[in-house]
């Protein structure tokens, strides 16, 4: 366990009243907020003077958290889940109502990604709803936040808490994102994951 109890209880405070949390993955640092706080998710977008068209996407320590925010899972999703999580792929799909307009930038689809650091899953296991809504932390068009140095340097005086990464360090490369279709997948930003040709096109 690295979050202590005193760690713990001040996160779960923090984002239970409409706060931002920067925190360390497998790929590169994110920012969060919980899904349900529009209040929140503004503050996200005025800290990275990020575009409004541009979503953020949902992330949990496990896949079962994610399921009520996506519509289905069908064989070909269910198949990316089971060979790439947890790790660093990005699904894009049909949300559900659960999933706030303000957080997929008014999208009928939503990003999910369960990340392969157990920092990371600690403090989903301790924020409510044990989903977190995401993007890198950084400001928008700038290079991404790849250690705690630089994302304190990014984001203190800027967010409630930079969480430190207790040396579960993130590896420095985005996600791999996909749209998921009915039998294959479009490949939205090529990232840490490989996708081979023939798993866009396997039926």
């Amino acid at each position: 366990m690295y979050l202590n109890k005193e760690l713990r209880k001040k996160i779960k405070n923090i984002l239970d009243n409409d706060g931002v949390i920067a925190f360390v993955t497998d790929t590169v640092w994110g920012l969060g907020c919980l899904p349900s706080s529009e209040t929140a998710v503004k503050k996200i977008y005025e800290i990275k003077k990020r575009e409004a068209q541009k979503p953020l996407i949902l992330m949990s320590n496990s896949i079962d958290n994610l399921k009520p925010y996506v519509k289905k899972i069908n064989p070909k999703t269910d198949e990316l889940i089971k060979k790439y999580f947890p790790g660093a792929l990005t699904l894009v799909l049909e949300k559900t109502e659960k999933t706030a307009d303000f957080v997929t930038s008014g999208f009928n689809t939503v990003g999910i990604r369960v990340p392969n650091n157990e920092v990371f899953k600690e403090i989903c296991e301790v924020s409510t709803g044990h989903v977190l809504a995401t993007t890198s932390a950084n400001l928008s068009h700038e290079p991404s936040a790849k250690t705690y140095e630089q994302a304190l340097e990014n984001m203190q005086h800027k967010v409630d808490l930079v969480i430190e990464d207790f040396g579960q360090n993130a590896k420095g490369i985005e996600s791999t994102v996909v749209l998921v279709l009915e039998n294959e997948i479009k490949i939205l930003r090529q990232g840490a994951i490989e996708i081979e040709d023939a798993e866009k096109s396997k039926k």
